[in-house]
């Protein structure tokens, strides 16, 4: 049987094939998918058991903070394109595509908790019927060998709901892995470098190839404020087993998380022989064979992937009796990086109890409010022990920081210059693109010391010199210290 496809004219998205999709998961990997799949044309259910949640989503109010997600869930909404309910049954049994997007956070032991996954396998299995035939998709990030066993969760929820007609119901499994950033997930949606899909049968494929059609050609007009990159034509599709999909997620953010440590490591060199890091990362960013992007020294990664998958990556090698001393280096270098920052202020205040340090920026980075594994979390819990004041101001994080960590004693501000007032010591954790234009002075002049502590290298150093601050950045020596160092000629 083929997919039941509905040949729709939407006045703003143009001709399009369009499917039914159910998406399990509506946190950034399913509410951006739900509402990128919904604006390409396709009808699309999100499934979440959060009753608050959907109650929220369906006044077109997402739960999480990501650019330009509200205008394209509204969009979508107002055609009729996308709804939301907690009810999984109907919108499955009459769906082409289901797509798997709920969480898989870290056990004690560093492998992925696959309970959610577990869980709505075999619902759908249970809402499955032999009228059409259906396509499982595992887009959640999940250890090599998850799609074999989603298969068999699958057919085990069938065989429990209709053990007469098991025989009759035909489905297939896919690995579709993202590679969305928080903060663009909606242009990495819609604009991908490359569209990565694992089946191990040509019926799925085809179904697959279908969906993401409007992608692949770029077919679709561009949605108001994410416009589409000049020169982009057609996306690539890249077709593997199921096994090679669910490799390419691990070894992709493996490969860029051990990218920021080298960088780190590298400024940290710099730092001891006075090289300027930015200047270098320049440098070697300019090799194409390197590339620029994820070059910038700074306090290491964070957020909700990076540490997840690489220690997942880590207990998948041990399993097999193998031991990744490249992996282990990198979540120890990440690890050591955020300590930096209480080496730094050490070394200008030398004793931290009873001083007050300011965090400029909560979110583990820009244009985001996750707080999962944050550097400032990090920092402002080793501050505390170490008996000092934490004071913070986040743009758009300060709620979340409330809401999840009302045990942690920091004191949110409304301004950066409320942060700066008394403080002995600020801390620029998280390089919001509003704060390269702070007044500088401003804040120096409120603070009692006026030490800056550039965990992100966004000012230059020469500048927040000239505005009063005693400055140091990362991989970036005192410059007039090196200014001294060279030999002058007549």
């Amino acid at each position: 049987m083929r997919p039941t496809l509905v040949i729709l004219k939407q006045k703003e998205f143009g001709w399009v094939i369009s499917m039914r999709v159910t998406v399990i998961g509506t946190g950034y990997v399913g509410a951006v998918t739900g509402a990128c799949l919904a604006y390409l044309g396709h009808r699309v259910t999100c499934i979440d058991t959060d009753e608050k949640k959907i109650a929220s989503l369906r006044r077109g109010e997402p739960t999480i903070y990501e650019p330009h997600l509200s205008e394209l869930l509204q969009l979508a909404a107002s055609h009729g394109g996308i709804d939301f309910d907690t009810d999984l049954s109907a919108a499955a049994a009459a769906s082409d595509v289901i797509f798997i997007a709920v969480g898989t956070p870290s056990l004690p032991s560093g492998e992925a908790n696959l309970h959610y996954l577990e869980a709505a396998a075999r619902s759908i299995g249970g809402a499955m019927d032999a009228k059409k035939f259906r396509v499982v998709v595992n887009k959640s990030t999940v250890p090599v060998g998850s799609g074999n066993l989603v298969e068999t969760l699958v057919r085990e929820g069938i065989r429990e709901a209709r053990p007469q007609e098991r025989s009759a119901i035909r489905f297939g499994v896919a690995s579709n892995p993202e590679f969305l950033r928080e903060g663009c997930a909606i242009g990495d949606s819609l604009y991908p470098d490359r569209i990565v899909t694992g089946a191990s049968d040509q019926e799925t494929l085809a179904v697959m190839q279908e969906l993401y059609r409007p992608l692949v050609e770029q077919s679709f007009e561009a949605p108001p404020g994410v416009p589409r990159p000049a020169g982009l034509k057609r996306v690539r599709m890249v077709s593997t087993t199921l096994t090679s999909a669910e490799m390419i997620k691990y070894a992709a953010n493996a490969f860029l998380a051990m990218k920021i440590g080298f960088a780190n490591e590298m400024a940290n060199i710099c730092e001891h022989v006075g090289a300027e890091a930015p200047e270098v990362m320049i440098g070697i960013g300019l090799d194409s064979r390197i590339g620029s992007k994820f070059l910038s020294p700074g306090l290491g990664w964070g957020g909700s992937c990076f540490g997840k998958d690489v220690l997942a990556l880590l207990h998948t090698a041990r399993e097999y009796g193998y031991d990744s001393r490249l992996l282990r280096a990198s979540i120890e270098v990440n690890t050591a990086q955020r300590q930096l920052v209480i080496q730094k202020l050490q070394e200008k205040l030398f004793i931290l109890k009873g001083r007050t340090v300011g965090l400029l920026g909560l979110a583990f980075k820009p244009d985001t409010d996750d707080l999962r594994d944050a550097p400032s979390l990090h920092i402002a819990e080793r501050l505390l022990q170490m008996g000092a004041r934490v004071k913070a101001y986040d743009p758009i994080a300060m709620n979340a920081c409330r809401e999840q960590r009302p045990d942690l004693r920091i004191r949110c501000c409304d301004s950066p210059l409320e942060l700066a007032s008394e403080s002995d010591a600020l801390v620029l954790v998280t390089e919001w693109s509003e704060f390269r234009d702070l007044d500088l002075p401003a804040l120096a002049r409120a603070m009692t010391r006026p030490i800056l502590v550039d965990g992100r290298n966004l000012f230059h150093p020469d500048a927040a010199r000239a505005a009063g601050f005693d400055y140091c950045g990362i991989g970036r020596p005192n410059s007039q210290a090196v200014k001294d160092a060279i030999p002058h000629t007549a």
